[in-house]
């Protein structure tokens, strides 16, 4: 398997990494195809939670998906993706998956819709001056080890999560993944390093972990700081991290490279061009159930809408379904009631985290509004006050 995957992502696994892999691999979950003694393709799922607007709802986390390149254009990655959702619907599984993609033109064909797309963010430090206004307050930074930091970062992270559209549920074993820092994977930066940020009563109130790429040029020191996470509880908190890693010394740069599109700092800096973004796609999307997956989350005002779905890879979702929702619970079933908009699965799973919006998906031509009016309704209920992000690649 791990040959397999190796292949496909031009990649040389170490043992290490192949433990790290094993930790969390669920061989009940998962798929392989075999020619004679090969493994030549596989695909598996990650038993994990994900927040959606206003619930948390289980998620199958579609991973190790891989066909060798001895037998792709074969149908084996049609054949397990289908199997994956099929057995999902018999088993009254996860009403919801996700992945990343690998090639994001794969995907949208088995209904999956880029529902949290990401930015990087990337700039000149020295450019990256702080409006006079922003209230840095009198906690302070600490630099901890990672077996000391981590009780701290999980403990805003979890404070963080049940509010923070698109974030997975964190175990020990997925914090041991998170941090996991072997050399080879460095690329020349230090190793991790971690933050906690204390308020002036000692509290921890946010937690950062970063990289430093050393560098010097002709000019002097030229180095890069790498932010791979950061979280706060309180503005204070956010901007005082920051603001010591923008500082830091020899560092002329600065790259963080997952984000939301709504990230804070690119409103505390007086120069907003200092912060350059980036955008891509991030997490996919699927309803494999559409029905239970309507219901498990909430909507921003109260709707009323029949959506005529089409859905070639789930065929139990093709029809008519009615959503009566807002904030304080959904409702959704078959009806045989006139449709206000149809669409496929693949643009109800873009827009289910309530980030990119039915509107301008209709104006692409992938929604169609058959009743007046019901396209902006639908769009302001399904949309969210936070942009939805996902931290963490699986």
């Amino acid at each position: 398997m791990w040959r397999c995957m190796g292949d496909v992502f031009a990649e040389t696994p170490h043992d290490s990494d192949r433990d790290l892999d094993a930790s969390v691999f669920e061989p009940e979950r998962s798929l392989i195809a075999v020619d004679g003694e090969d493994i030549v393709a596989t695909a598996g799922i990650f038993s994990r939670e994900l927040t959606v607007p206003g619930a948390i709802v289980p998620m199958a986390g579609v991973t190790f998906v891989a066909v060798a390149p001895t037998h792709r254009r074969r149908g084996l990655l049609t054949q397990m993706i289908t199997r994956q959702l099929n057995e999902l619907h018999q088993n009254q599984g996860e009403a919801v998956a996700a992945l990343w993609a690998s090639e994001s033109a794969i995907y949208q064909r088995f209904g999956y819709g880029n529902a949290a797309p990401r930015a990087a963010l990337t700039g000149a430090t020295r450019e990256t001056a702080f409006r006079p206004e922003v209230d840095l307050g009198t906690g302070r930074v600490r630099r901890l080890d990672e077996d000391k930091v981590r009780p701290h970062a999980r403990a805003v992270y979890d404070a963080l999560r049940p509010h923070t559209v698109g974030w997975l549920d964190r175990t020990d074993i997925w914090w041991a993944r998170r941090h996991y820092d072997p050399e080879h994977w460095r690329d020349g930066a230090t190793e991790q390093r971690y933050l906690v940020h204390e308020d002036s009563d000692g509290q921890v109130t946010g937690w950062a972990s970063y990289r430093i790429k050393g560098d010097f040029g002709q000019t002097g020191p030229n180095g890069m700081v790498q932010i791979l996470d950061l979280g706060a509880t309180t503005p204070s908190a956010y901007a005082v991290l920051w603001r010591f890693l923008l500082d830091h010394d020899l560092v002329r740069r600065f790259r963080r490279r997952m984000c939301s599109l709504d990230e804070p700092l690119q409103h505390l800096v007086q120069n907003p061009r200092a912060v350059e973004t980036e955008l891509s796609d991030g997490l996919w999307v699927r309803l494999v159930d559409v029905a239970r997956a309507l219901a498990a989350r909430r909507y921003s005002t109260e709707i009323d809408v029949v959506f005529d779905v089409a859905d070639v890879a789930c065929p139990w979702n093709t029809g008519r379904w009615r959503l009566a929702a807002g904030p304080d619970g959904a409702q959704c079933s078959a009806t045989t009631d006139p449709a206000d908009l149809q669409l496929t699965s693949t643009e109800l799973g873009a827009a289910y985290l309530g980030g990119p919006s039915l509107t301008p998906l209709a104006r692409a031509g992938r929604v169609r509004e058959l009743t007046p009016g019901a396209l902006q309704r639908a769009a302001t209920a399904f949309g969210w006050h936070t942009a939805p992000w996902c931290p963490e690649v699986f």
